[in-house]
């Protein structure tokens, strides 16, 4: 009875792996004419790239390392989020398993508790990185140069 379901989570488990994996690594794709991912394009105020996504008439190279870095930051968030969905949902699986024994369930419930810490942590590390990221890509108030330039000179 145990190794039956003990079989079953595992096949479940892989199942639910596979699925994500599958999301995350081959993505979905469709096919669009060339007018109609043109008219996307001008419909958002961008020009329609050869290589199949829409990019801005006015990018910049500061532009192009900006996304590179928001894109790369995205990306490892998600990997993060869904690391810590599947460590609470193999915690939530260990706890249904124990059978009672105490060390089993202290050992699934920590689990559980440190997935869901790392995904706070995690939370809050993209929103001070894209804090941090705006502020640095965003150019200076005009008072601040100002006030900066009446302090120099006052010395």
């Amino acid at each position: 009875m145990i190794n039956s379901l003990k079989s079953n989570i595992l096949i479940t488990l892989a199942i639910t792996v596979t699925l994500l994996l599958s999301v995350l690594v081959g993505g979905v794709s469709a096919q669009v004419s060339d007018a109609n991912k043109s008219a996307a394009c001008q419909g958002l105020g961008l020009q329609a790239d050869p290589g199949g996504g829409c990019v801005s008439s006015d990018a910049t190279p500061a532009a192009t390392i900006e996304s590179i870095i928001a894109d790369v930051i995205n990306i490892l968030s998600v990997i993060v989020g869904v690391v810590a969905v599947i460590m609470v949902i193999f915690g939530g699986f260990r706890y249904v398993t124990s059978a009672g024994d105490s060390n089993k369930v202290s050992s699934a419930k920590n689990t559980i508790v440190f997935a869901l810490v790392g995904l706070v942590i995690a939370v809050f590390a993209q929103v001070i990185v894209q804090f941090v990221l705006k502020e640095a890509t965003s150019p200076p108030p005009p008072e601040a140069s100002i006030i900066t330039t009446l302090a120099i000179t006052s010395l």
